[in-house]
Formats: C-alpha cells, sequence, structure tokens
C-alpha cells in the first residue's frame, strides 16, 4: 500500500493532470485564469451561473483569508517539524557527492551577495541534467517565509474584524522518514499553495487584500520552483499554471490535517456565533404546545444537486429538481462547467 507522502504526491500529479484536460485556452482571446473570471471579465461580465458558483466558493474576503492561513499554518509546521528532524549533518550525509558543484543555494547562511554569486557560478558549471544539491539554508529560509505569512495574514484578519483560525494539529505520515520524501512532499505542498492562492485570487474584492495575496503567491511560486528543481524537476514545467478550487485543495490536504484546532480549509472560521443544542427538557403529562417550524438552513440543498436553495431562485432553476432542464447534468455541474442550466443545449 503506497505511503501517505507516495499518496498525497500521487493525488497532486493526478489532480494537475485532470485541470490540465478539463480547461483550456479560449481561441484568439484571454485565457482561462482562476475559473474563467478574468477572461469572462474582459468580455463583458460574468454569466449569473459563474456568480453563483463564485458566492458558493466563499463568503467574504476574510473567509478566504482564512483559507490561505490554513494553507499556510500547514507549511509552516511542515517545515518547523522537518527541519528540527533534518539537521545539517543530516543533508551532508544524505547528498554526499550528489552534484556538489551545484549545490542548489549552497550553504549560505548570510545571503550575502558574494555568497549568492558563488552559488550561480557554481550552479552553472554543474550537469544540467543533474538537480543540484539540497541545501538546508534554503529551506530555512522557506519556513521562515511561511512563518511570516501565518503571521501577517493573522493580524490582517483580526484588523479586519475577523477570527483567525488556530494552527491544528498534523500528521504527515511518513514524509518525515527520511529527506528524500521530506523534500518531495514539501514540492508537492508547494504547487498545491500556488494552485490555491490561483483558483482564490478571482473571488477577493478587496484590491488591497488582492495585492497581498498576490505578493504571497508569488514568492509560493518560487519556493514551488526551486523545490521543482532539487527534486529533479522542471523548475519552469507549463507557461500557464492551473488553479485548484477550495474542494479540490481540500480533497489533496485533507489526510494531513487530524485535528481541528484549525479548521480545515473549506470550512474556514467565521465570527458568526454557533448554535448549540437546548438542554433536555423533562417529558410532562400536558399536551405539547405547537412549535413553530425551523427554518430552512441558509445553504440547504433540497435536491442535492450543488446548488444552495437561495442560490437556485436566483439562477431560476428548480430547487426540488437536481437537472432543471434535464439534459442530464446536474444544476451543480453546470453552473461549475459554466454552462446554462435553463438551456439543454448548452452541454
Amino acid at each position: 500500500m503506497p505511503s501517505l507522502h507516495e499518496r498525497f504526491i500521487e493525488a497532486v500529479i493526478e489532480e494537475r493532470a485532470r485541470l490540465s484536460s478539463r480547461r483550456g485556452f479560449i481561441t484568439g482571446g484571454a485565457k482561462l485564469a482562476g475559473g474563467g473570471a478574468l477572461a469572462l471579465a474582459v468580455a463583458g461580465g460574468a454569466p449569473s451561473g459563474l456568480r453563483l458558483a463564485r458566492a458558493q466558493e466563499f463568503t467574504d474576503d476574510i473567509d478566504i483569508l482564512n483559507y490561505a492561513l490554513t494553507l499556510e499554518q500547514l507549511e509552516a509546521f511542515f517545515y518547523r517539524e522537518g527541519l528540527e528532524q533534518f539537521d545539517e549533518d543530516a543533508f551532508e550525509e544524505a547528498f554526499a557527492g550528489v552534484n556538489a558543484d551545484a549545490d542548489a543555494a549552497g550553504d549560505n547562511e548570510t545571503g550575502t551577495e558574494e555568497a549568492d554569486d558563488a552559488d550561480e557560478d557554481a550552479t552553472a558549471e554543474a550537469d544540467d541534467d543533474e538537480a543540484p544539491r539540497p541545501s538546508r539554508a534554503r529551506l530555512e529560509e522557506i519556513r521562515d517565509h511561511e512563518q511570516q505569512h501565518v503571521e501577517t495574514l493573522t493580524a490582517t484578519i483580526t484588523d479586519l474584524g475577523g477570527t483567525p483560525v488556530e494552527e491544528g494539529e498534523y500528521d504527515f505520515g511518513d514524509a518525515f522518514d527520511d529527506i528524500e520524501a521530506f523534500l518531495e512532499t514539501a514540492q508537492a505542498l508547494e504547487n498545491t499553495g500556488v494552485a490555491a492562492y490561483l483558483g482564490a485570487a478571482p473571488f477577493i474584492t478587496d484590491a488591497d487584500i488582492l495585492a497581498a495575496a498576490a505578493s504571497i503567491a508569488t514568492v509560493e511560486a518560487r519556493h514551488a520552483s526551486y523545490l521543482n528543481l532539487v527534486n529533479g524537476d522542471s523548475p519552469v514545467p507549463d507557461a500557464f499554471d492551473e488553479p485548484l478550487t477550495r474542494a479540490e485543495v481540500l480533497e489533496i490536504v485533507d489526510d494531513f490535517i487530524v485535528g481541528d484546532g484549525a479548521t480545515a480549509p473549506a470550512a474556514a472560521a467565521t465570527t458568526a456565533p454557533v448554535a448549540t443544542e437546548a438542554p433536555a427538557v423533562e417529558p410532562t403529562t400536558a399536551p405539547a404546545e405547537p412549535t413553530a417550524t425551523a427554518a430552512p438552513a441558509a445553504d440547504a440543498d433540497t435536491d442535492g444537486d450543488g446548488l444552495a436553495d437561495a442560490d437556485e431562485a436566483t439562477a431560476g432553476t428548480d430547487p426540488a429538481n437536481p437537472d432543471t432542464d434535464g439534459d442530464g447534468a446536474s444544476d451543480g455541474d453546470e453552473v461549475v462547467n459554466q454552462t446554462d442550466p435553463l438551456d439543454p443545449d448548452s452541454v
């Protein structure tokens, strides 16, 4: 049976392959980005179905920030634990003689310009077909970046009046069994993080928050590029990155989140109060007064098609029929795939 880190890496590869086959380009026009929002905005505005899908993805900007915070906490924990386990001697032992002339970023603790130049010269002399030697110093920098992201996102959520999610409990399985597994898992985490930011960006309504999120996403992309390189893969594999939805990201990372100290990405904390059960009432012989029927939940989905009843009312679809136009595709799938759930010929 594949180990946890192997299953995680396979899930990332499978998801990216599925997305590549599902999403394409608009011929002669803008490229699809973040679920198509960019191209549709250029064309003159998103259709109501896409607006519904976007509304279901996140409730507001604070929800998006908590989603990002959850992922950054996961990454920060991963690097913190991994680097506590693998010290400099462990790296030296694991990679002794491995393309020593191309130490990727060298053991440059100082970050001086001279040291960086020497690293670049050494890398340039290396065999292009051989992965450069991983540097623990660079991984420490990545760890510190992730922690700074956690602190900045936490402060921003608080400043906006929200409640930041707390760090949860994580289990990375055998990802810490050896340095190779650690680096492979780091590579998969960083590439997933880039796709997660790309998928969430179109839903951000505040321009300042969007700019801040983009500044984190570009750093995550640099992390991913470095880890691709040291794992023997291309640091620049594609001309365009594919976004991942919130649900797709959760499906990939869910195995690692084992405790609810933090909220999983698909259910980020909000400031709304949580309802609690009323205490049990002892039965009496007197007839009970009739009670009012509870109002349906705001996210009720009567027909189970993936669209809340309230959203179906907005879209004009039938909340009691999962396939309003009878074309064989559920209303929810049509909204996500940007076809018209009221037109049987749009599929």
